[in-house]
C-alpha cells in the first residue's frame, strides 16, 4: 500500500506489519472494527451485511462461539470467522461446525439473538432494523437461514495451503465459502487496515457463481435423466411380461430398454408398430420409415384413402401424421396419463395391448398388401 506524495510527486510505500507486532488483538481489536464497521467487510466482498450478534455461543450442548453472525440482502445467514496473522490449521472445520449449528435457527430465534446484540450496544428494535436491511414492509413477508444455504467468511493475514485448498473443494461443492485477507499498515503512528476478498479473486466471483449453477444443473438433469431411465426400463419390463403372458409373438425376443419407445416389427422393411412411454401420455404408432421417402408418402397416401374404413374398423381415435418435411409418416393414437405413477401401469399397459392388437390387425395386412404392389412396380 502506498502513500501519494503530492507535494513530490511520488509515492511513499507504507510498511506492512503484523497484527502481533501492532499489539492488536482478535477479539479486542479486529472483531470489534468489523462488528461496528460492517460496510468495511461488506466492501471487501461486494455486498452488504448486517451484523446480528458477536461472541455468539447459543449452541446446544456446547460451549463453542463463533466470532461474528450477520445477515445477507438475501436473508441467509453468513458465519465470520476471524484470525489475525495466520488462519490456522483447523479454522474450516470450526467454521462448518457453526454453520451446521446456525442451519436449525428459526426466524423468530434470529430476531431474538439481534435483539439481545442490539440491547447490549446501541439499542433498537431487532425486527423492524431486519425488515428495513430487507427492505421488506412487514416482518410477516420475511423468510430467514432458509434451507441449508449457510454462508462462511474467513479473515486473516495470511491463510494456510490445506485451508485455501478446503475452501476451493467447498466452493465446488457450491457451499458459499470466501477468504478475505487482511493486511495491516503503518505509517509514522497510523496504522491502517486493507481488507481484501481472495478466495473467489473480485474478478473470478461472478463466473465462478455462473459455474457452479451451470454445474447443479447439470447434475440435476442428470440425476433427472437416469431417474427417468430407471422408470422406464421397469415400465417395459412390466409391458413385456404382460405381453408375453398374453401370447404377443411379436413381442417375444425385446428387451426392456432406457428409451421412452420399443418398436416390433411387422414383415415390411422400415415399417413398424411402435409402443411410446411419456410422462403425460401413451402411444402407438404405425411408423413409415422406409430408405426412400417417397415410399412412406405413397405407402401413407394409400392408407389415408381408406381412413373411415379404418376408424371405422379400430374404434380408436387416430392422429395422421403425413409430415410432408420429413422422410417418416406416422399414424398414432393415444391416451393421456400420468405415465410415472406406478399404480397406473396396469391399466396403461392393458391399453397399450388392447390398441396394439387392434392397429396390427387393422394395418398390417394393409401395408404388406401396399409393400407388393410397390414391389412389382405398380
Amino acid at each position: 500500500m502506498f502513500q501519494v506524495d503530492r507535494s513530490a510527486n511520488q509515492l511513499k510505500q507504507l510498511n506492512k506489519t503484523t497484527f502481533a507486532d501492532a499489539g492488536l488483538r482478535e477479539r479486542d481489536h479486529l472483531q470489534e472494527w468489523l462488528a461496528k464497521s460492517p460496510d468495511a467487510l461488506g466492501q471487501a466482498i461486494g455486498e452488504e451485511l448486517l451484523v446480528i450478534q458477536k461472541e455468539f455461543d447459543g449452541f446446544d450442548g456446547t460451549r463453542e462461539r463463533l466470532d461474528l453472525l450477520a445477515l445477507d440482502k438475501s436473508g441467509q445467514l453468513v458465519v465470520i470467522e476471524n484470525k489475525l496473522d495466520d488462519s490456522g490449521r483447523d479454522v474450516v472445520w470450526q467454521a462448518l461446525k457453526y454453520a451446521a449449528y446456525c442451519s436449525s435457527l428459526k426466524k423468530a430465534e434470529i430476531i431474538t439473538i439481534f435483539q439481545q446484540y442490539l440491547d447490549s450496544g446501541t439499542g433498537g428494535d431487532a425486527a423492524s432494523t431486519i425488515c428495513e436491511f430487507l427492505e421488506e414492509d412487514a416482518l410477516d413477508e420475511l423468510v430467514l437461514n432458509e434451507g441449508n444455504d449457510q454462508r462462511i467468511v474467513f479473515i486473516a493475514a495470511n491463510f494456510r495451503r490445506e485451508v485455501t485448498s478446503t475452501v476451493l473443494w467447498l466452493r465446488e461443492h457450491q457451499i458459499d465459502v470466501r477468504c478475505v485477507k487482511v493486511s495491516p499498515f503503518l505509517f509514522g503512528d497510523q496504522l491502517f487496515i486493507d481488507l481484501q476478498q481472495v478466495i473467489p479473486t473480485p474478478e473470478a466471483a461472478d463466473y465462478m457463481i455462473r459455474m457452479a449453477q451451470k454445474d447443479t444443473e447439470e447434475k440435476s438433469a442428470k440425476g433427472a435423466q437416469r431417474w427417468s431411465h430407471q422408470m422406464r426400463q421397469a415400465f417395459w419390463a412390466e409391458l413385456l411380461d404382460a405381453f408375453r403372458s398374453a401370447g404377443l409373438e411379436r413381442w417375444q425376443n425385446i428387451s426392456p430398454s432406457r428409451d421412452h419407445w420399443l418398436t416390433s416389427s411387422i414383415g415390411v422393411a422400415g415399417c413398424s408398430l411402435t409402443l411410446i412411454f411419456l410422462r403425460q401420455e401413451v402411444r402407438v404408432e404405425l411408423s413409415l420409415a422406409r430408405t426412400d421417402q417417397s415410399d412412406n408418402k405413397w405407402i401413407f397416401d394409400q392408407l389415408a384413402d381408406q381412413r373411415s374404413e379404418i376408424e371405422n374398423e379400430l374404434e380408436l381415435e387416430l392422429e395422421w401424421r403425413r409430415l410432408d418435411d420429413k422422410k417418416v409418416s406416422i399414424i398414432q393414437c393415444k391416451k393421456a396419463v400420468q405415465g410415472y405413477s406406478k399404480e397406473n401401469w396396469p391399466d396403461m399397459i392393458a391399453w397399450l395391448e388392447a390398441s396394439y392388437r387392434a392397429m396390427e390387425k387393422t394395418f398390417t395386412h394393409r401395408v404388406l398388401k401396399l409393400a407388393e404392389q410397390m414391389k412389382a412396380g405398380s
